[in-house]
């Protein structure tokens, strides 16, 4: 099911739901210049569907949602995005952040706490973001790409991107597919794809007040997100679980994807009761 809510400001933000008579719900937050197409694994996984309901929006500037001029560089206006989104959801849920989904969650984090939520995964995730800050951490591929991949001209974007694209994963995945989220990061404006960067965002604070269930599941050869932003947010997180990935880059729930939605599963069983 395809629908919609109102974020910040008014914004409209396109959100996919799968498994919608399920009381147990999943929030699933993509990552940069990409879309909620990334997560078709799992919104199209029976053995997810059968139990979860899973939520997917496309966040602000990306995917369906509207583009609006402003606003990328205000962690309050993230965190409303989200709120809207767990209200529509209904709570508390477990949310997954993957890559500035991460980040996406530590602007909510720092607005609202952990309230609606259940518990959190940070999958291949940045919780920070600027110069030298540790849970920020990009890999060779991410900095290979920039800052070509934010210019407005086609013929020097489009090269990166695709590079970048071709970089996320460390096991082979299907061409289709690599097409598919290349062409989810041409339909984000050359504008907002650099208004994401143009912020600096430090979040040991936030981290350290998680209280509740976490789990931060990294591929060990993510080149887009370097492993050691992963180990810096399970280290200041009370309690975080932590799950390395062997071999498996920046789309662990793509490149082993019964593993992670296995994992998923199992976490969000644990902290998620059904419906009476």
């Amino acid at each position: 099911m395809n629908t919609e809510v109102t974020g910040s400001g008014g914004v409209r933000l396109g959100i996919r739901v799968a498994g919608e008579n399920n009381a147990r719900t999943v929030v699933l937050l993509h990552g940069w210049a990409q879309s909620s197409l990334a997560w078709s694994h799992q919104l199209t996984a029976a053995e997810l569907t059968a139990d979860l309901r899973l939520v997917a929006p496309d966040l602000r500037g990306h995917g369906v949602s509207e583009v609006p001029a402003e606003g990328y560089d205000r962690s309050r206006v993230w965190a409303d995005d989200l709120a809207s989104v767990l209200e529509f959801a209904g709570t508390p849920a477990v949310v997954v952040g993957w890559s500035y989904g991460g980040l996406v969650i530590t602007d909510y984090l720092r607005t609202y706490g952990t309230a609606g939520i259940a518990g959190l995964v940070l999958a291949g995730a940045i919780t920070e973001i600027g110069r030298d800050q540790p849970g920020g951490r990009t890999g060779p591929a991410m900095r290979a790409a920039l800052p070509a991949a934010l210019d407005e001209d086609p013929e020097v974007a489009l090269p990166a991107l695709a590079r970048l694209s071709g970089g996320m994963a460390a096991k082979e995945i299907p061409g289709a597919l690599a097409q598919a989220l290349l062409g989810s990061s041409l339909l984000v404006p050359p504008a907002v794809r650099g208004a994401l960067f143009r912020r600096r965002v430090d979040s040991a604070e936030v981290l350290a007040a998680v209280d509740v269930p976490t789990l931060v599941l990294h591929g060990t050869e993510d080149a887009v997100v370097d492993p050691s932003a992963g180990a810096y947010a399970a280290g200041k997180i009370p309690g975080a679980d932590q799950r390395w990935l062997q071999g498996v880059g920046h789309l662990p729930f793509i490149e082993a994807a019964e593993e992670f939605n296995a994992t998923l599963l199992h976490f969000a069983g644990q902290r998620l009761a059904p419906a009476p």
